[in-house]
């Protein structure tokens, strides 16, 4: 029971997780991107359609990630070229982002002769999850460490890789030195610009990812409108959970995911709590993490102190 618990708390957190890491490589930017879920909304849709033509999965990944970056994009020309407000930016950016999502899943839907859409098998087939030979097979431990589809191991490499990316290597002692003080990065010779654009349009990409997780394998290879359903606005908490750090992410996309499937594993018959109760309880969780977080003064945990506040060159 408590193995298939843990197993589903991973395959409910990974979209979060994905979510989580493209936030985090925005913030990291500079950039406070509220655009989360519209990035994903645009990722989801994409990655669906593209799969649902082509029946490859890579592809599917590609375009996904393509969507998000493009989404970013968006946000990026605003915030960082005309210098709107950030938060604006990205409230607006979610709300394009969904409405554009729903809009092509319409149009695509009406055209189906059965008045639904459906993942074709083959590519389905693609998203089962990976068979390890002998470690798939091992007791407890199979099941709970390699019985995952490609999503979740390719989540895990991405923030490994990031982590690697932000705190081992000098583009990511650049960025985090963008985030901080672009003015100091841009007089150290940092091209502020740049990095601001790469990072941001990279993190949209991976949120696209994670949206592309809930369109083809939470709801079953069936399309469905908002079908993110508020995880970008989790993913924006879980980057203060995770003290803007990509392994630490991997945790606390696991802890929220536990939230999500929660009320599945509760005996309803001994503890008589209705379903919208938890159904609510991630985003309850979410406030009281940034309620907890904003009473937190440890300077290594806090935001970066560039973020959400954009860069004028000629003001330095």
């Amino acid at each position: 029971m408590i193995v298939k618990f843990l197993v589903a708390a991973v395959l409910a957190g990974t979209p979060l997780l994905f979510g989580t890491l493209g936030e985090i490589l925005n913030e990291r930017a500079g950039h406070l991107n509220l655009g989360v879920e519209g990035m994903m909304s645009l990722g989801a849709t994409a990655g669906f359609i593209v799969g649902y033509k082509t029946d490859n999965f890579v592809l599917a990944l590609l375009a996904a990630f393509a969507a998000g970056a493009f989404g970013a994009l968006i946000y990026a020309v605003l915030t960082v070229m005309l210098m709107a407000n950030q938060n604006v930016s990205g409230l607006t950016l979610t709300i394009f982002g969904i409405g554009l999502s729903n809009f092509i899943g319409f149009y695509y839907v009406g055209k189906s002769a059965e008045g639904t859409l459906k993942l074709p098998e083959r590519i389905t087939a693609q998203m089962r999850s990976v068979h390890i030979p002998v470690l798939s097979d091992l007791p407890v431990a199979g099941e709970l460490f390699f019985s995952y589809n490609p999503f979740v191991y390719l989540g895990i490499i991405t923030a490994v890789v990031l982590g690697f990316y932000l705190f081992r290597t000098n583009a990511g002692l650049n960025i985090r030195a963008v985030g901080e003080n672009p003015a100091a990065a841009d007089a150290a010779g940092i091209h502020v610009t740049k990095l601001k654009y790469l990072n941001i349009m990279a993190g949209g990409g991976i949120c696209g990812i994670g949206g592309a997780y809930t369109g083809m394998i939470t709801n079953g290879g069936v399309w469905i409108s908002d079908c993110v359903g508020g995880l970008g606005w989790i993913a924006v908490a879980l980057v203060i959970f995770a003290s803007w750090k990509p392994v630490k992410a991997v945790f606390g996309s696991l802890v929220f995911g536990a939230f999500r499937i929660l009320k599945y594993y509760v005996v309803k018959d001994i503890i008589p709590i209705p379903d919208a109760f938890f159904d609510m309880l991630p985003f309850l969780v979410t406030a009281l993490v940034l309620v907890a977080t904003s009473m937190r003064q440890s300077r290594e945990n806090n935001q970066p102190a560039g973020c959400g506040i954009n860069y004028f060159r000629e003001e330095r």
